[in-house]
């Protein structure tokens, strides 16, 4: 399995650093020699100007806006929209009230080197560890780096085979005209408190556990401690935020304990944790190339080169940073997951829910790390009573507003001129709690945390969606994040009904039905959803055979714009597939390909999206296609995934993850679909742990393009259905038992399961 990064040179440049992480906090090691340079980050280090922001009633403009859209005066009521309902952000020169995440500092190891050879740069994706190896001075010298999941602290071990080193070991942070550092240190350990102008504070900690010999203070104003002759250096980080009160200094002090003094302890105690994650999937495409620097791999790729391996790399890495980012944290990964070293990032590195948090989290539950949304969930909950208060005071509505773009002081407030004239932040986040319930059947977790979600939003929609003239229930003002139409407002043009609108009110109405059905309650309920859904407009096919993407047939301004957002329905909703909507189908694929003829896909994680839209279509070549694209275009030599003009954003990593997953294994529509989308390059190979919706692992061997062999473990039980690529012979068995079924040749194998039984489909 490729699990292994390495490089023969450290990073030029932050973005081509190694990442570590344990949801809370995180680091990424740039891997110098003289002077190494490790940048931390604590999830809760935002800005906090914005954090008690309120917002305006502005519904009293309500049903003049809607006037003019159903009177067909569409620029003036989405200018009037825009105005009225929008931020001041996004265009003009205010900004918005969005706060941003913040970088908590630089930890630097410096080194008296005077030659250096044989360097080697790693992250072992499968310890969670990164290392940086090189001789100097006739000495080997060895830094290890790790972020440890069961504790809020990141350990770092400098080694030189037993011999004794010297080594300044220093931490600061980049000048900030806005926060006031008082530094402080002594022999045993260094740190600093950050005072930002409005009053938050944080603290960096570092303690030193020396092998041997003298550590000293070199100067009174600088966190800085020189160590002469040691053998060995355990140097232990902590960071801590007063976000929730409390001393951060204290804090600090509160989360060493517990951690291991002993860095064999400790990277043992981390390694097992790690694992029983990341273990779960395991998947190996071609020949393992792990003996290859990843930078010379990627450049043989860009250069038209096959590396299936290297999409392997790039799939195990893509879970790795949802291990690194999500599991133990608090807060979601935002748009550069837990990394960041501007104090002005772009769009604030903040939480964008309008495609970007929700693809951070698209692979989690197929990938089996379902503890990985939990902080996706908590911030929702965290939401709420202000987003109950955003919705009446914006549009005099019941249930809950979100929304595009925020951060995680639980504000919901419209804060992007145009941007943020938009309703279904809400909805698309409610699909992972739906997803959450259909991979796990987790019926207490429907019933205390999905389905309060589900009538929540409901509720919004219940109270929004108006009749237009037709009788058709509508949303007005509506969009289509974050795109244009010719006569259409701008920086984003508003309308009645855009498409997605009507695929995310299908997507949670559906969904709170089911749910309602399944824990037996609200069947008044039920019947008003059902209703709702029988008016609202159905999917339309636009001029050029597309899906329409609003309910009047508009042209693009931008006919390649980076968002397909009326494709929501198609993935990663499944309100449209190839058996049941095949006409919506082909329109699907005209979307996407006029979308690529006028340059789409120009971003890392619209090119991800893309990739899973084709595997959703079952077109393995084109998906890999768009796979390959971002590996060529937008990703650096450590394979984080850029945004032009080489920004690092997190989503296309996650996305493409997403994507791996989809081509192997599909579970929507009660069918688990055995290599749906399997590229032609990838002949032979096999993964193991992927989950599918029902409660179910699932493994598959192929070779020559035919699956050989599938394993089933059953959860909690009930009927399975594997629907094969092709016709076989399918002999079924219950692992340890007997033969239960040889089938005659068929492309599809049923049977009903028992909780925690194994399956083993085997096809010749």
């Amino acid at each position: 399995m490729s699990s292994l990064m390495w490089y023969q040179q450290p990073a030029t440049e932050w973005k081509q650093g190694l990442p570590i992480g344990n949801g809370v906090l995180a680091a990424m090691v740039i891997g110098g020699v003289e002077c190494d340079r490790v940048a931390l980050n604590h999830e809760w280090l935002w800005r906090a100007k914005g954090r008690k922001r309120d917002v305006e009633e502005k519904w009293q403009w309500l049903d003049e806006i809607r006037r003019l859209f159903f009177e067909g005066k569409t620029l003036e009521a989405g200018n009037l929209a825009n105005e009225k309902l929008g931020g001041l952000g996004g265009v003009s020169r205010i900004r918005n009230r969005v706060d941003p995440y913040q970088p908590a500092g630089d930890l630097t190891l410096a080194f008296p080197h005077k030659s250096v050879s044989n360097y080697r740069r790693q992250l072992d994706l499968e310890q969670a560890l990164v290392s940086v190896a090189y001789e100097a001075d006739g000495k080997s010298f060895l830094r290890e780096y790790l972020a440890p999941l069961f504790s809020k602290a990141i350990a770092i071990r400098l080694s030189a085979g037993g011999e004794a080193f010297d080594t300044t070991i220093g931490l600061s942070r980049i000048a900030d005209p806005e926060c006031d550092i008082s530094s402080w240190a002594k022999t045993d350990s260094l740190g600093f408190m950050g005072r930002f102008v409005e009053g938050s504070v944080f603290a960096v900690e570092v303690r030193l556990v020396l092998d041997g010999g003298q550590a000293r203070v070199p100067t009174w104003d600088k966190a800085e401690v020189a160590v002469e002759g040691t053998r060995e250096v355990l140097i232990l980080v902590t960071i801590a935020v007063d976000h929730d009160g409390g001393d951060p200094r204290g804090v600090c002090r509160k989360q060493f304990e517990g951690v291991p003094g002993s860095w064999n302890k400790l990277l043992a105690a981390h390694i097992r944790k790690h694992r029983s994650y990341y273990n779960r999937v395991k998947l190996s495409l071609g020949k393992c190339r792990d003996d290859m620097p990843t930078d010379k791999r990627l450049a043989e790729v860009r250069a038209g080169g096959e590396d299936e391996s290297l999409y392997a790399l790039f799939f195990n890495f893509g879970r790795y940073l949802l291990i690194a980012s999500s599991i133990g944290a608090e807060l979601p990964a935002n748009l550069q997951g837990k990394w960041n070293e501007e104090l002005a990032p772009p769009w604030e590195c903040d939480i964008h829910q309008d495609i970007n948090v929700q693809m951070n989290y698209w692979p989690a539950e197929s990938c089996a790390l379902p503890e990985s949304v939990q902080p996706l969930f908590r911030h929702f909950e965290r939401f709420v009573p202000h987003a109950r208060e955003a919705a009446k005071k914006l549009y005099n509505c019941e249930g809950v507003w979100f929304p595009i773009q925020t951060d995680p002081w639980g504000r919901a407030t419209p804060e992007a001129r145009g941007w943020d004239v938009w309703t279904g932040a809400a909805a698309w986040l409610a699909q992972h709690f739906w997803w959450h319930y259909e991979y796990t059947l987790d019926k207490e977790f429907l019933a205390k945390r999905a389905y309060p979600v589900f009538k929540e939003v409901a509720a919004f929609y219940e109270t929004y969606l108006v009749r237009d003239p037709e009788g058709r229930l509508v949303t007005v003002p509506s969009q289509s994040p974050e795109n244009c139409f010719v006569g259409g407002s701008s920086p984003v043009s508003l309308c009645i009904g855009a498409t997605m609108d009507f695929e995310l009110v299908y997507d949670l109405l559906t969904h709170a039905i089911q749910a309602s059905e399944i824990l037996g309650v609200d069947a008044d309920k039920r019947e008003k959803w059902r209703q709702i859904l029988a008016d609202i407009p159905p999917l339309q096919i636009g001029k050029h055979g597309q899906l329409q993407e609003w309910l009047e047939d508009y042209d693009e301004t931008e006919p390649g714009h980076r968002h397909i957002s009326h494709l929501f329905g198609f993935y990663p909703g499944d309100q449209i597939t190839p058996e049941e909507t095949p006409e919506l189908t082909a329109a699907v694929r005209v979307s996407l390909e006029r979308r690529l003829a006028h340059g789409g896909g120009h971003t890392g994680w619209s090119a991800s999206w893309l990739c899973c839209c084709y595997a959703r279509l079952r077109e393995g070549d084109r998906a890999v296609e768009y796979l390959k694209h971002v590996l060529k275009h937008f990703a650096t030599d450590s394979l984080l995934d850029l945004h032009p003009p080489r920004i690092f954003q997190i989503d296309g990593n996650f996305g493409c993850t997403a994507g791996i997953a989809e081509m192997l294994l599909q579970s929507h529509k009660g069918i688990i679909r055995i290599l749906p989308a399997l590229p032609s390059a990838w002949r032979d190979g096999a993964v193991a742990g992927l989950r599918a919706r029902g409660g179910f692992e699932i493994g598959i061997v192929w070779k020559d393009a035919r699956p050989r062999k599938i394993t089933v473990r059953s959860t909690v039980g009930g009927p399975c259905r594997l629907r094969l690529p092709q016709p076989a012979r399918p002999t079924l068995t219950a692992v340890g038992q007997y033969v239960l079924r040889k089938l005659q040749p068929a492309d599809e194998v049923r049977w009903d399961t028992e909780a925690g039984a194994r399956y083993t489909v085997s096809l010749r």
